[in-house]
């Protein structure tokens, strides 16, 4: 664990430095920065649930897929799905076209304004994380970057819990 708090061997893990105290606290982290992304999206010129939001983002970067597909990914029922990209269409951020090859499958993309809704919220979040960093001292902004990057890498090596092991539900 970095330490802030003076000289001494990075790498020496003090009291309240385990891995359940820790996790407790990227927990309480999550929730404010949660928090955060949710009040910068209410602000965007498009209020958007966050389903809708979570739904705009998969069609962002897996354009095209079908309704079974998004519903799968979202984890939600077809109906629910279904129901949100009704919404989502009348809105004028989605669109549903026929497939080419298999006429009885709708693909849902993106519209222009649904790319733009998400810009403004993407940006609306760096916006505050930008603030949010700021008002921290530059060797706190440098420990949370590296602490980020090894837990990354970190999760990349530990296989999934059993809940997320695809086809185990």
């Amino acid at each position: 664990m970095t330490r802030l708090d003076g000289p001494g061997d990075d790498r020496e893990e003090r009291p309240g430095d385990g891995p359940d105290a820790v996790a407790s606290e990227i927990a309480d982290a999550v929730e404010s920065l949660t928090n955060l992304w949710s009040l910068a999206a209410q602000e965007a010129a498009v209020r958007l649930s966050l389903h809708q939001l979570r739904a705009l983002r998969t069609l962002q970067t897996a354009p095209g897929l079908n309704l079974t597909t998004l519903a799968e990914r979202l984890d939600i029922g077809l109906p629910t799905a279904s129901r949100l990209c009704d919404r989502l269409e009348a809105a004028g951020m989605l669109e549903r076209t026929l497939h080419p090859q298999k006429r009885r499958e709708v693909r849902l993309s993106l519209t222009l304004q649904g790319r733009r809704v998400l810009d403004d919220v993407a940006s609306r979040r760096a916006d505050v994380l930008t603030l949010a960093l700021a008002a921290m001292e530059p060797a706190e902004r440098s420990a949370l970057s590296r602490g980020m990057r090894a837990f990354l890498a970190a999760r990349s090596e530990v296989p999934p819990a059993p809940e997320e092991r695809p086809g185990e539900r």
